[in-house]
């Protein structure tokens, strides 16, 4: 379990009125945790076994992992991937300072950011999913196999890649330190979960099946190519 302490601010009384109730109702289910924060690891923890990963870093959605993937193997040049996929996907590739190489190619679940052991399975979710050895990110968009609304997660066997990824998504923050003792050297980005968001990710999944069709393929996608962004 973490040692960070999640601490709120003081809700006024219309904030507490409109709460997020997914932590309560997690305990209500039968789960215990000391912190809020301790939600995100049971998450990160149970999607891992699920998928057959050593770790998991959840992330505030699968566009924001792809990032922090690619800045994480200090990725250069030109990314192959396919050019009837999602724009936000494609987007990062370029936020990261990469070019991109668009193929037209059939694919169903996920595809690979070639030549990167990175792969975008924004709409695979199903148990043993995971590529060995490979940066793999999910998708927990309200159209997804797990809809919290928005959010992601990275899967890697990769234990520095967990430690950075975690890092980078936490404003570059130590979570095993408090707050205010924290000396921030590494200049991270504000990309984690929220322990409300990893709440009502356990309980949909708690709910799910263990084997899941693919939610979509190439066919479901327009070609983004010729979007002027991309020339």
């Amino acid at each position: 379990m973490s040692k960070y302490v999640y601490n709120p601010w003081p809700l006024g009384k219309i904030a507490k009125k409109f709460q997020r109730k997914e932590l309560d109702q997690l305990k209500e289910s039968g789960y215990e945790f000391d912190d809020a924060r301790d939600v995100v690891n049971i998450f990160e923890d149970k999607v891992a076994n699920y998928a057959g990963s050593k770790f998991a870093v959840a992330v505030d959605s699968c566009t924001n992992a792809l990032f922090l993937c690619l800045k994480y193997l200090n990725a250069t040049g030109e990314i192959t991937m396919p050019c009837r996929t999602w724009l936000s996907a494609a987007l990062s590739v370029l936020h990261s300072g990469c070019k991109i190489k668009f193929e037209d190619f059939n694919w169903s679940g996920l595809y690979q950011l070639k030549p990167y052991p990175i792969y975008d399975s924004a709409v695979r979710f199903t148990k043993g999913m995971y590529v060995p050895r490979s940066y793999f990110c999910l998708s927990f968009q309200i159209k997804k196999r797990l809809p919290i609304g928005k959010g992601g997660m990275v899967l890697t066997d990769d234990a520095e890649a967990a430690k950075w990824i975690r890092c980078a998504a936490n404003e570059g923050r130590n979570l095993q330190v408090p707050y205010n003792e924290d000396n921030v050297s590494f200049l991270g980005w504000n990309m984690y979960m929220t322990p409300e968001d990893a709440a009502r990710g356990l309980l949909i999944f708690d709910q799910l099946d263990e084997i899941n069709e693919d939610v979509c393929n190439q066919n479901d996608y327009h070609d983004i190519s010729g979007k002027d962004v991309f020339k």
